[in-house]
């Protein structure tokens, strides 16, 4: 592959990832909320129970930080903790009713301002486009791991 047509592919992904990005984060902020605290009680709503480590990566945000966003959502009443019997190290998280509520609410027109930026797009680029990134992500995966 051409090294231009591989670094206009990088910097169109990268611009594009910018717009997304901010489109979400306005429509998240619109509902009152901070990204952080979204993406966390989004994992929950659609996964279930997990732990903190899952919660991090799940969200992409540092174990370190983590914890000050689920402390002030744990005050909200939106998730709680609870303790794994087997491990005192592990701590799990899981969205409360009050916190599901709240998501029942929300999360239907944050979809819809998702499907509204893919609006167009024939199906078949967006299976193609996913099945790219997948591959892209993969590939750097690799060579950072390589790298350690």
């Amino acid at each position: 592959m051409s090294d231009n047509l591989s670094l206009k592919a990088f910097v169109v992904l990268m611009k594009a990832s910018k717009s997304i990005q901010e489109a979400i984060k306005h429509d998240i902020s619109n509902q009152g909320m901070r990204t952080s605290d979204f993406s966390i009680l989004e994992a929950l709503y659609h996964k279930g129970r997990l732990t903190v480590r899952e919660v991090s990566e799940a969200v992409l945000i540092n174990t370190g930080s983590i914890t000050y966003v689920i402390d002030k959502l744990e005050k909200k009443g939106l998730l709680e903790r609870s303790n794994c019997k087997e491990d005192r190290r592990v701590v799990y998280i899981q969205i409360t009713e009050e916190g599901k509520q709240l998501m029942d609410t929300i999360f239907p027109q944050h979809q819809q301002v998702i499907e509204e930026l893919f609006d167009g797009i024939a199906e078949e680029d967006i299976e193609t486009t996913i099945n790219v990134l997948k591959q892209v992500g993969i590939k750097a995966s690799q060579e950072k791991a390589d790298d350690n």
